[in-house]
């Protein structure tokens, strides 16, 4: 040893006892002790919970999200895609030889109780690419450039 202080070693060797199934019902209820709908709460906080929204109720969600943007270049619809739904977004001027861009909400996504959040978040990514993949030429195209004297 050099001197100084040595810093103490935590061993630790056992993990602290998990609470039994009778316990769970006061981590999920205001009462104390085991409560009378346990498994209703246990569900609404994912622990078994795996029930997903009919395809229709999915579109009818994403679509009442579309109606609530309004944008002067572009136009939003959507349609059932299996049991997720796609995103369609085109060019108003169809003069303008531009793809139309699509994108995928998968049904976890759709059933989020935070679902307008992350849609704005998804449909805000998905225009930053459109609008990138609008690009006819990029600093990347060397041929193109050489061809044009730039």
């Amino acid at each position: 040893m050099l001197g100084g202080i040595e810093t103490p070693r935590l061993n630790v060797t056992r993990v602290p006892p998990r609470p039994s199934p009778e316990a769970w019902g006061h981590y999920f209820a205001p009462s104390f002790g085991p409560h009378p709908h346990r498994s209703s709460w246990l569900r609404y906080f994912g622990f078994g919970y795996n029930r997903g929204m009919p395809e229709t109720n999915r579109l009818d969600r994403v679509l009442a999200q579309l109606r609530l943007y309004e944008h002067p270049l572009l136009t939003f619809s959507a349609h059932a895609k299996g049991e997720g739904v796609e995103v369609v977004i085109r060019f108003k001027d169809e003069s303008i030889p531009v793809h139309t861009y699509f994108f995928d909400l998968h049904p976890r996504d759709l059933d989020d109780p935070q679902f307008e959040w992350s849609f704005q978040r998804q449909l805000y990514d998905a225009l930053h690419d459109y609008f990138v993949e609008m690009f006819i030429r990029t600093p990347q195209d060397r041929l193109d450039r050489q061809q044009k004297g730039l």
